[in-house]
């Protein structure tokens, strides 16, 4: 791959689980159909398209796994778990011998897992909740850290990673007993135990924190559960400046996951004021956000949760707004600003993976990505969904196909 010029600018703005699955409610058009968004269209018309495989064969379709596919990495080679990157976020070190697990605030109704976020708990209700259980379960072995809303962290010595975990957004209205953690041979039995008792153990103490008899009185779902999944240890990553023409670079995103991918990633993080992960994020501050980047580093991974969390939820309607809102509230903004630029930049836009309405979780289906700069030559797609992207130039890309196609030369 020839060597970009350094005046280039780049900016991938990742919609988290935008791709879906035809609804026959919308006519059996996807929510990426039905929704109006000319900026991702002007883009596919002036641009090229593609497809592009984010879930390396054996893995899950977590969007863990797949951001660190759009970047670029080997993911079998540098993935350790969705914890601890996260806790790099967090600013929580992980030691030798030590294994850190993302830990989900559940709602549990009976022995049914009602759904993955406690109804979206808000920060602070969780942080208090998991001080407390810092406080009740913390130990030598246990260690509890408050993230943002109900994604959370665990933090366990001695832990052996060779065990089997349910990502609890898999398995909404489902008994949640046959989903507990199982070990994958005798040596991590031990770890899945201990585990699940602290699951148990969990429940116990949540049932009457005054946390949660307040959500409950005022109609919303309690965090009545931790659900611990997705262990590992310290992962070993490449800057993206070791891979990839840049010398700098930014990442914005509203949860820990993607700003420990960026930390890992030699990427400053950026916090954006009122990014929070769902519709009603401050989607002006992200695209702010970006340029104001931009305009210092080669390179910004702007990501927004919001859509992904619609599809966890099942909502159509509320999908659709938010593909919406990325459209005119981020992209519109990103491109007329860009556009003005004397330095070129390229800009890609794309899902991580789908989470189809329907379904409620993820899949590991390609998703449509398009790629634009000023002088490129466009193919002949001329809108931006999951099926146009399929007669795009780019075909179907797979591992770092696509970040050598970002910075592959004007």
């Amino acid at each position: 791959m020839e060597i970009a010029s350094p005046k280039m600018k780049y900016l991938i703005i990742l919609g988290d689980g935008m791709a879906d699955e035809p609804i026959p409610e919308l006519g059996n058009k996807t929510p990426l159909q039905a929704a109006r968004t000319p900026y991702m269209d002007l883009l596919a018309q002036k641009g090229r398209s593609g497809m592009l495989d984010t879930i390396p064969e054996g893995f899950s379709p977590g969007s863990e796994i797949a951001n660190l596919s759009v970047l670029g990495y080997d993911v079998p080679r540098v993935y350790e778990g969705r914890g601890v990157l996260e806790a790099a976020s967090m600013g929580v070190d992980i030691l030798p011998g030590e294994m850190a697990m993302r830990c989900n605030l559940v709602s549990i109704n009976g022995d049914v897992l009602k759904n993955h976020s406690s109804g979206h708990i808000s920060t602070t209700e969780a942080t208090e909740l998991m001080l407390f259980l810092q406080q009740k379960l913390g130990d030598e072995t246990f260690s509890f850290y408050p993230g943002v809303s109900y994604r959370n962290l665990l933090k366990m010595k001695g832990g052996n990673k060779d065990i089997r975990c349910t990502p609890p957004h898999d398995i909404p209205e489902k008994p949640f007993r046959p989903h507990l953690i199982q070990p994958n041979n005798e040596s991590a039995k031990a770890t899945a135990d201990a585990l699940n008792a602290l699951i148990l153990a969990s429940q116990k103490l949540l049932k009457n924190h005054p946390v949660n008899k307040k959500r409950i009185a005022e109609g919303k779902d309690p965090a009545n559960s931790i659900w611990p999944w997705s262990p590992g240890y310290r992962p070993k990553m490449k800057h993206l400046s070791e891979m990839f023409p840049i010398r700098s670079g930014a990442v914005i995103s509203a949860v820990d996951l993607i700003r420990g991918i960026g930390v890992y990633a030699g990427l400053e993080v950026v916090m954006v004021e009122g990014a929070t992960g769902l519709y009603d994020t401050n989607y002006e501050g992200k695209a702010q956000a970006a340029l104001d980047a931009l305009r210092t580093k080669d390179f910004v991974y702007l990501h927004i949760e919001a859509p992904d969390e619609a599809g966890h939820e099942g909502d159509v309607s509320l999908k659709i707004k938010t593909i919406e809102d990325i459209d005119a509230r981020v992209l519109k903004t990103v491109f007329e600003e860009t556009e003005t630029w004397d330095e070129p930049v390229v800009i890609a836009v794309l899902p991580d993976h789908p989470t189809p309405c329907v379904l409620r979780t993820h899949t590991r289906d390609a998703v449509p990505f398009v790629i634009y700069h000023k002088g490129i030559e466009p193919d002949n797609v001329q809108v931006y969904d999951e099926f146009a992207a399929r007669k795009g130039s780019f075909g179907l890309l797979k591992g770092d196909e696509l970040m050598k196609q970002i910075f592959a030369p004007l």
